[in-house]
C-alpha cells in the first residue's frame, strides 16, 4: 500500500506514537501560522489568474485583430508574462510589498532573498510568502499585457519589450505599493480590493497615452479593420471570466466567506454588464453582436474589481449594469468624438471601468462584508452614511490617473529615442506576424 507522511504504518515510525499522544505538530507549522485550506485556495487562484493572460487575454486580443497580426498580438501577452515574471523576482516584489515607505518599498526581497519555507507576508499571514509573491506577480503580468491592446497592430515588438520593463518599474510597482503595500494611498483609506486603480486605471490610462503617441492604424476609419476570428475572443473571454474568480476572490487571501462573496458579486457584475452592453447595442444598431456581449462582460468584471470584496452580491449586479452602459458609451461615442485609435478599447473598458468602479466602491461598500480581524467594524460607504469614503476614492483615482499618464508619456519618449515605437508603414501593411516575427497563420 502506498502511504505518505504520518499515514505510514506506525511500526516503521516509532517516533510517531509519542508525537501523536502529545498532540504535537511540527515546529514549522507552529511558527508560521500557514493554513492549509487558505494555501490550497490561493494555489488555485494563482493558477487561474495566470490563465487570464495565458491564454485568456492572448486569445481575447488576437481574435479581435486582423489575421496578419494574430501571432504578433499573442506574442505580446506571452512576452509580458516572461519579462514581468523575471523582473518581479529580481526586484518588483520587494519594492511593491516590503518596507514601510510611503512611496516605495525596499530591496529586502531582492532575488527573493529572505523568503523561506515558513515566511509569510504581513499582507497575507496564512499562506506562504512565496505563494503571495507569485499571486501578486500574476497581477503585474496581466496589467502590462492589457496595455498592449491599445497599440495592437502597429507597435514594434522591441519597443513593447522595452516599454514593459520601464513601465513595470516606474508605474506599476510604485502604484501597487501605494495602494496594497502600505503606501500613502492605503494610509489615506483608499479601498481597492483587487485592482481598480492598480490594474485597470493603470492599464487604461497607459493604453490611451500610448495610442495617442503612436497614432492611428493605417486605414483606420477608411478601411475594414474587422476582427479575424471572434470565436477566439469568445473563448478568451470565457477564460478571463473564470480567472476573475481567482483575481477577485483570491484577493481575500483565504478560503473564507469574503472570497465567496467577492466571487458571487464578480459573476453577477459580468452577467449584468454583458446584458446591458448588448441591450444598448441592440437598441442603437438593431442587432445584438457577439463582440458586444463579451465586451460588456469584461466591462462588468473590470468595473467590479475594486469593490468586489466590500459589497453585497446584488450590488455587484448594479455595478455591472452601470459598467455596461458607461463603458459602451465610452468605447463608442466618446472614442468617436475624440478620434483616437485605441485598438481594443483598453481605455474605454478598463480605464473608464476601473475609475468608475473605484468611485462606486465608496458608494456601495458594506461594513458587514469587510469586517474582520484587521477591520473589526468593516468599511462602510456612502449608502451606510460614510460620504467621506467617496472623496477618498476620488483622490485615489485622481492620483493614479495623473501619475500614470505623466510617467507613461515620459517612458514612451525615452523608448522612442532608443528604438522607433511604430513599425514601418510597409510592415504594417504586410502584417506584424511576418514583419516582426517571420511567421504567419496559414489558411
Amino acid at each position: 500500500m502506498k502511504t505518505h507522511g504520518l499515514a505510514r504504518p506506525c511500526g516503521r515510525m516509532p517516533w510517531a506514537v509519542p508525537l501523536l499522544l502529545l498532540g504535537a505538530t511540527p515546529a514549522w507549522a507552529q511558527s508560521s501560522g500557514i493554513d492549509g485550506a487558505d494555501t490550497a485556495w490561493m494555489l488555485v487562484a494563482t493558477g487561474i489568474v495566470l490563465m487570464m493572460t495565458l491564454p485568456g487575454l492572448a486569445l481575447f486580443y488576437c481574435g479581435m485583430v486582423r489575421k496578419k497580426n494574430v501571432l504578433a498580438t499573442m506574442a505580446q501577452s506571452f512576452a509580458a508574462a516572461a519579462v514581468v515574471s523575471i523582473l518581479w523576482m529580481i526586484f518588483g516584489y520587494g519594492l511593491a510589498f516590503t518596507g514601510d515607505g510611503s512611496y516605495i518599498g525596499n530591496f529586502d526581497r531582492i532575488f527573493l532573498s529572505g523568503i523561506t519555507m515558513t515566511s509569510v507576508s504581513p499582507f497575507a499571514k496564512t499562506i506562504p510568502e512565496s505563494l503571495f509573491m507569485i499571486y501578486q506577480m500574476t497581477f503585474a503580468i496581466i496589467t502590462v499585457a492589457l496595455v498592449a491592446g491599445s497599440v495592437a497592430e502597429r507597435m514594434r515588438f522591441s519597443a513593447f519589450m522595452l516599454f514593459s520593463v520601464l513601465w513595470l518599474t516606474f508605474v506599476y510597482i510604485p502604484i501597487a505599493h501605494w495602494v496594497w503595500g502600505g503606501g500613502f494611498l492605503a494610509s489615506a483609506g483608499l479601498l481597492d480590493f483587487a485592482g481598480g486603480t492598480v490594474v485597470h486605471i493603470n492599464a487604461g490610462i497607459a493604453g490611451l497615452v500610448a495610442a495617442l503617441m503612436l497614432g492611428k492604424r493605417k486605414g483606420y476609419g477608411h478601411e475594414n479593420l474587422a476582427p479575424y476570428d471572434l470565436s477566439m475572443a469568445v473563448v478568451g473571454t470565457g477564460l478571463l471570466w473564470v480567472g476573475w474568480f481567482g483575481f477577485n476572490g483570491g484577493s481575500a487571501y483565504g478560503a473564507n466567506s469574503r472570497a465567496a462573496m467577492a466571487i458571487v458579486a464578480t459573476h453577477l457584475a459580468a452577467s449584468a454588464g454583458a446584458l446591458t452592453w448588448v441591450g444598448m447595442e441592440w437598441i442603437a444598431r438593431g442587432k445584438p453582436s457577439v463582440l458586444g456581449l463579451i465586451s460588456g462582460a469584461v466591462a462588468g468584471l473590470g468595473t467590479v474589481t475594486a469593490a468586489s470584496g466590500y459589497i453585497l452580491p446584488w450590488q455587484g449586479a448594479v455595478i455591472g449594469v452601470i459598467a455596461g452602459a458607461v463603458c459602451f458609451f465610452a468605447s463608442t461615442e466618446i472614442k468617436r468624438w475624440l478620434g483616437y485609435d485605441d485598438s481594443l478599447d483598453v481605455f474605454g473598458v478598463h480605464g473608464v471601468g476601473g475609475a468608475l468602479g473605484t468611485i462606486l466602491t465608496g458608494v456601495f461598500a458594506t461594513a458587514a462584508v469587510s469586517a474582520g480581524a484587521d477591520a473589526p467594524n468593516g468599511y462602510p460607504g456612502l449608502l451606510e452614511g460614510n460620504a467621506h469614503q467617496v472623496l477618498i476614492q476620488l483622490y485615489g483615482v485622481g492620483v493614479t490617473v495623473a501619475y500614470c499618464a505623466a510617467v507613461t508619456l515620459i517612458i514612451l519618449l525615452v523608448v522612442s529615442v532608443l528604438t522607433p515605437l511604430r513599425v514601418h508603414p510597409r510592415s504594417e501593411i504586410e502584417g506584424l506576424d511576418i514583419a516582426e516575427h517571420g511567421e504567419s497563420i496559414h489558411a
